[in-house]
């Protein structure tokens, strides 16, 4: 994706981070979701016409608390929706110290930057919601919010993703087809993810005891996204991630 681009959905972010009301917000997220899909595919077609020039790595990323574990699976869930594959590392005692995302220099460029405005869209709700259950501990309906916040996320980002390679033109004549690239593409990196991770261990699925999912789900469904594309599913969440 050119840096011009970048900087046109970073731009259509920032106000949506900004946004004075939920309307002005979905307006410039449905502009960034359109934006970042379309160039992710555009992205993909370029690599495939000039082999090598987008080359498949790791980029680590460090997770901070309060709620590593739940921003870890935002990180994770977002990278794979873009096409990407993902590591926990440190996972223990609800925590997460980092996470590893592996795939395309392109679709990681793309995961970083929408995951840096969705972590801050999603801490600055957190601040302020609370159970409407008398007696249940704040921060465990905050983990199951940001849980449903990061599923919900994911699930907009597969929509669009999907969309985005649907309604791309076709290539010319005597190219691989939209469909087939992707697909090529994904491949690659399952190879590539396997060879260098080839003993993963797989995490046991989050168990969470707040109530707060229905209404992270909600957040996650206005919030300001960049793109998707469905790799893995949020149930698939691992050591190894999705």
């Amino acid at each position: 994706m050119g840096l011009d681009k970048l900087d046109t959905i970073r731009k259509l972010l920032a106000k949506a981070e900004r946004a004075a009301t939920g309307a002005e917000a979905e307006t410039y997220t449905a502009k960034a979701i359109e934006l970042m899909a379309r160039h992710g595919v555009d992205a993909a077609l370029l690599a495939a016409a000039r082999p090598g020039s987008d080359r498949i790595g790791p980029q680590r990323i460090e997770m901070q608390d309060p709620y590593s574990a739940g921003k870890a699976r935002l990180l994770g869930w977002t990278a794979a929706a873009l096409g990407c594959r993902w590591v926990l590392h440190g996972a223990r005692g609800g925590k997460v110290a980092a996470v590893t995302v592996f795939g395309h220099t392109s679709d990681r460029q793309r995961a970083e930057l929408l995951y840096t405005s969705l972590q801050l869209q999603a801490t600055t709700q957190l601040v302020r919601v609370r159970p409407a259950r008398p007696g249940e501990s704040v921060a465990a309906y905050r983990r199951s919010w940001l849980h449903g916040f990061a599923v919900e996320v994911h699930r907009r980002l597969s929509t669009a993703e999907e969309r985005a390679a649907t309604d791309a033109p076709a290539t010319a004549t005597g190219g691989p087809s939209v469909a087939l690239v992707l697909a090529d593409r994904r491949e690659q990196v399952d190879r590539a993810y396997a060879a260098a991770f080839p003993r993963l261990a797989t995490a046991r699925r989050a168990v969470l005891s707040g109530s707060g999912f229905a209404a992270g789900a909600m957040a996650g469904e206005r919030a300001d996204l960049g793109h998707g594309g469905g790799l893995g599913s949020p149930q698939r969440s691992a050591l190894g991630g999705c």
